[in-house]
């Protein structure tokens, strides 16, 4: 069986450019553990900015809080 991804999607608040990552449960709680907001850096302008997790990932969120 397939392990579930899910879509991370932000936008550098400085140069506009977006990214879109597919991460598995375990790919995110190890890069972003269970915080609220995540950092990101771009990888055009490499400007870091934080970005809320509902946001980026609302599927994730609704998941993550219902494991509470």
């Amino acid at each position: 069986m397939e392990k579930k991804r899910y879509t991370i999607k932000t936008t550098c608040p400085q140069c506009g450019c977006s990214a879109v990552s597919h991460l598995s449960h375990e790919e995110i709680k190890e890069k972003f553990g269970d915080v609220p907001n995540v950092e990101m850096e771009c990888s055009e302008c490499m400007h870091k900015y934080q970005t809320e997790m509902k946001t980026a990932c609302p599927e994730w969120d609704k998941e993550c809080r219902m494991e509470q």
